[in-house]
């Protein structure tokens, strides 16, 4: 992985083997981000998504191995009372499978890179984002 600043907004390239989720949570340590947004690209070999379901209040999950082109990865990163970062992120991934293009999108627990993925890192100016935990859903929601 390496990044730079230019302006208010990071630049990430991540190479193989890196693990997308990970990386931007460790630059954000690194920089002492506590909220940001995030876009990106690139060329993946496996991804874990899922998908929430509310009558069951649990997460399905796919994982799908292979060359996988990431055409959209879009997400936030926020810290929580403890200061604990947490990331929502989704994203839409292209592949072939038996001679057939697919797309499969949704909730990303992790993405591994397989080539390269260059992603858009831009902390929030002017204030913190936290995270406020939902009992309902067991997940979390922005706080202002």
């Amino acid at each position: 992985m390496d990044y730079r600043k230019f302006g208010e907004t990071y630049y990430i390239r991540l190479d193989r083997g890196d693990e997308i989720i990970g990386s931007l949570l460790d630059v954000c340590e690194k920089e002492k981000i506590q909220s940001a947004t995030f876009s990106g690209i690139g060329g993946c070999s496996s991804a874990e998504i899922q998908t929430f379901i509310p009558e069951s209040g649990q997460f399905e999950v796919r994982n799908l191995k292979g060359m996988l082109e990431l055409v959209s990865l879009i997400g936030n990163v926020v810290s929580d009372e403890s200061g604990t970062l947490h990331h929502h992120t989704h994203a839409a991934f292209a592949y072939k499978e038996n001679g057939e293009h697919h797309m499969d999108a949704g909730h990303i627990k992790s993405v591994e890179v397989l080539y390269t993925a260059e992603i858009e890192l831009r902390p929030v100016a002017g204030g913190i984002i936290k995270r406020k935990s939902d009992p309902e859903t067991g997940t979390g929601f922005w706080d202002f």
